[in-house]
């Protein structure tokens, strides 16, 4: 790590003021550590990967993305393929893939962390979908996709009362979802290895898991999942009932969740979605809790294709067991 560029978003959070103080104690470690650091302030939501495209061609071997997992996905899109590092300041109002690599919550303690970080090439998974234009698009995710009651969830949250109520938001729109949404099906793919033709099943959710930790009450969702594997951990919730996904969270708050022919957890290569013949109703993608568009998509692995900075002594378990 020689030269690095920080990219974050000025306007978001709920304190902008303490936020712009972070960043420039973040940059302070770096700098104290003769490492020459360039602040670059987003221009638009979209603007990260541009930003960090240009960065990387600019000569800066390491983008860290300070924010949240929304921040770290944008940035990603435009290092997947190359060899600049990524690296993560959490600084969001959702940290998982920060909390997955065992950094801390403190911006200024992670970059400490970061200064003695390794890089390691880890896969990534890609989503294909329709947007909003009914037009083919595709993105790299590498905490989670979901279709279904996960899309929906994304689809209905406003950014500015996100800055206002940050994770206390995500709690209500939960409660409110649970309480009136009608779990619609579709159609899920699985392609497993060995086997010649995809498994077939109706879902109204299926999530696809890159990471195992997402930070607090939701720990170890999918047992298996990790950043190093080249494949994916899928939830697929099989059911419209709202006391099966309710009884199913509790027991993931209690980490005592188990998989069942209802809820299952399937290891596949891939996973294709559709809407079901004659359907009228439209069922979101969302990846690394950003919305994209609507079905069909199919979630797959890129493998080997991203440089990630990684704490040399993680507080918690290595993200690639």
């Amino acid at each position: 790590m020689r030269r690095v560029a920080l990219i974050y978003n000025p306007a978001s959070g709920q304190r902008q003021a303490r936020r712009i103080g972070l960043i420039a104690d973040v940059l302070a470690v770096f700098r104290s550590a003769g490492i020459e650091v360039k602040v670059i302030p987003t221009e638009s939501p979209e603007s990260a990967g541009i930003q960090a495209k240009d960065a990387v061609h600019d000569g800066y071997d390491t983008v860290l993305a300070c924010g949240g997992d929304g921040t770290a996905h944008e940035v990603m899109q435009s290092m997947v393929g190359g060899s600049a590092a990524l690296g993560v300041i959490p600084m969001g109002t959702a940290n998982a893939l920060a909390t997955d690599l065992g950094l801390p919550r403190s911006p200024v303690k992670a970059a400490k962390m970061l200064l003695n970080a390794i890089e390691v090439r880890v896969s990534v998974g890609q989503v294909s979908y329709r947007d909003n234009a009914d037009k083919p698009r595709s993105r790299y995710f590498v905490v989670a996709a979901g279709v279904g009651v996960d899309g929906v969830f994304f689809s209905r949250l406003d950014s500015r009362l996100k800055q206002k109520l940050g994770y206390l938001l995500y709690l209500l729109e939960a409660v409110k979802l649970g309480m009136t949404h009608t779990f619609p099906l579709f159609r899920a793919f699985f392609f497993q290895a060995g086997t010649d033709a995809p498994r077939s099943e109706k879902a109204s959710q299926i999530l696809a898991v890159r990471i195992s930790n997402f930070g607090g009450l939701v720990q170890n969702l999918a047992p298996g999942a990790a950043l190093g594997n080249d494949n994916l951990h899928v939830i697929a919730f099989k059911t419209r009932s709202r006391l099966h996904y309710l009884r199913f969270m509790v027991a993931v708050w209690f980490r005592r969740h188990r998989y069942s022919r209802t809820i299952e957890l399937v290891d596949c290569a891939a996973v294709e979605c559709r809407d079901l013949e004659g359907s009228k109703v439209r069922s979101y993608v969302e990846a690394d809790g950003e919305l994209l568009g609507t079905l069909p998509v199919r979630i797959e692995v890129v493998p080997q294709s991203l440089t990630l900075l990684v704490p040399a002594k993680p507080k918690q378990r290595t993200p690639f067991a």
